[in-house]
């Protein structure tokens, strides 16, 4: 199965490293800097399950993706619609679109934008990239895909989807309610990345102080009011309990907003944060906390490097 990766930072590198590991033809389309040092030295999987070192090939240009059969989106949602416009005239109606990001929302705006199908995916995993050519794996890294409410993929391509992930060691679930699977992902995140991004704190920390811990179980409480408020069934466990408990099976880990705020880069808040706050609105919702996060996190990006210099 001919496979293209488009975005390949911590989460496209790791997933498309897995497959490639697997034996199934990858190609990775990134930065130069990265696609160099691929087509270099391979791929580098730092991890203490399965370290490994794969050939793999890699460009900087969209025109890889042709022919592809299986395409996987993993550029950040800020670039979503700029990538599905681009994209539009090189996939054939056969192709299949996975997209990999944060959010809820983000399938129905790739198709919006290119006018192909795209399957929503539910990304479980810790990674970050180390140097080009090198992504640190610290935790998980399973996947939920399913149909969109407004959509009816072929099953095939699901199981398609599932049997190609789940050959590479990479647990990949089919849900028949993958928007509130979605938004169960969309709430850990709400819980920790602003947290996360504004204090540079691991999540261990977040939920070992109890002041911090006590905005975490907030902010949950509030996102659990606006889903319900738009008919969204949660499946179990209890959203607040799963919160405390990925805090404590991912301690150590820095929210992606965070590594974004760390490197100077936009984040993708106004899907995560944001995103509640909107939607609480729509249904007559408050958000407080939400956004007061959305907020703090929209001015933080703001903030110029010279102000973070410490003085002399």
């Amino acid at each position: 199965m001919k496979i293209a990766v488009v975005g390949a930072g911590a989460v496209g590198s790791f997933f498309g490293g897995m497959l490639a590991r697997a034996g199934e033809s990858v190609i990775f389309i990134g930065r130069k800097e990265h696609a160099d040092a691929l087509n270099r030295d391979g791929l580098t999987i730092e991890s203490a399950k399965f370290p490994a070192q794969v050939a793999v090939q890699a460009s900087t240009s969209l025109d890889a993706v042709a022919g592809a059969e299986l395409v996987l989106v993993c550029v950040k949602t800020l670039d979503l619609e700029k990538i599905a416009a681009d994209l539009a005239p090189i996939l054939s109606k056969d192709t299949i679109v996975v997209c990999m990001q944060n959010g809820v929302d983000h399938a129905e705006r790739f198709e919006a934008v290119s006018g192909c199908r795209a399957i929503p995916s539910v990304v479980y995993v810790a990674a970050a990239m180390s140097a080009p050519g090198r992504v640190r794996h610290n935790g998980r890294g399973d996947l939920v895909i399913g149909a969109a409410t407004h959509d009816v993929p072929k099953p095939t391509e699901l199981n398609r989807v599932a049997e190609v992930f789940n050959r590479a060691e990479v647990p990949c679930r089919i849900s028949a309610n993958i928007e509130a699977e979605l938004w169960v992902k969309l709430i850990m995140n709400c819980a920790y990345n602003a947290q996360s991004a504004l204090t540079q704190a691991n999540y261990g920390s977040i939920i070992a102080n109890p002041h911090t811990r006590a905005i975490l179980i907030d902010t949950v409480y509030e996102c659990i009011a606006v889903a319900r408020a738009l008919g969204i069934v949660l499946p179990g466990p209890d959203p607040v309990d799963a919160a405390l408990e990925l805090g404590h099976t991912m301690a150590q880990q820095l929210s992606s907003t965070a590594q974004d705020i760390a490197r100077g880069k936009l984040t993708e808040i106004d899907s995560l944060n944001g995103y509640v706050v909107r939607r609480g609105a729509e249904a007559g919702v408050p958000t407080p906390i939400n956004r007061t996060l959305h907020a703090l996190i929209k001015l933080r990006e703001q903030v110029p490097k010279t102000l973070e210099q410490p003085r002399k």
